[in-house]
């Protein structure tokens, strides 16, 4: 990997067992070094019985190697991989609530949700709630274009992510891993 410029922002995804405790030991690697999370998810992930953290962070490319490595050090972390953007494909889930009344007197406000993707969740007397996949500056952009219709309540998720590599890396270190305990398992028997 090009060396990658100070501030870069990177996508570190962390397989882990489901163990309590474990979001703490993660958020305090990135603590010490002074390094603010800019977002984070968790979530199952495709293989049985692995929690899947997604976090993104912004620094330069020695600290997220260190990161990343000392992240592996933690007993329950399977394995732990970093990305910039462009290895990988992610969105993020922003949700909207605006008043009722003032979207129903504006002509222009359906063109506004067909223009930007969006999806009406939900319309009540009161209150009308949009939703908006898309990278942050979309979610960012919607949510300035709504801002006179009077946002009553704005929430974004976390970075969800997935690599363009058609083989999932940590699919590869467990299959290691397991051949490795077969091999030696084995030897034991011999």
């Amino acid at each position: 990997m090009p060396e990658q410029k100070e501030n870069t922002l990177y996508t570190v995804t962390v397989y882990t067992e489901n163990q309590v405790g474990i979001l703490n030991q993660i958020s305090i690697i990135f603590t010490r070094r002074n390094l603010n999370i800019w977002s984070l998810s968790v979530s199952s992930s495709a293989i049985e019985g692995v929690h899947k953290f997604t976090i993104a962070c912004r620094t330069d490319h020695k600290t997220i190697e260190a990161v990343v490595r000392q992240i592996e050090k933690r007993i329950d972390v399977l394995k732990a991989f970093y990305y910039t953007d462009d290895e990988i494909i992610y969105q993020e889930v922003a949700l909207y609530k605006v008043q009722t009344d003032s979207i129903l007197e504006s002509p222009d406000f359906e063109e506004l949700v067909r223009r930007n993707n969006a999806q009406i969740l939900e319309i009540n007397r009161t209150y009308t709630v949009l939703q908006k996949t898309g990278h942050c500056d979309e979610t960012r952009r919607l949510y300035d274009e709504l801002a006179p219709y009077g946002v009553l309540q704005f929430v974004r998720s976390g970075r969800v992510a997935i690599t363009k590599s058609t083989v999932e890396r940590v699919s590869r270190f467990i299959e290691l891993q397991e051949r490795r305990a077969e091999k030696a398992r084995n030897e034991g028997a011999l």
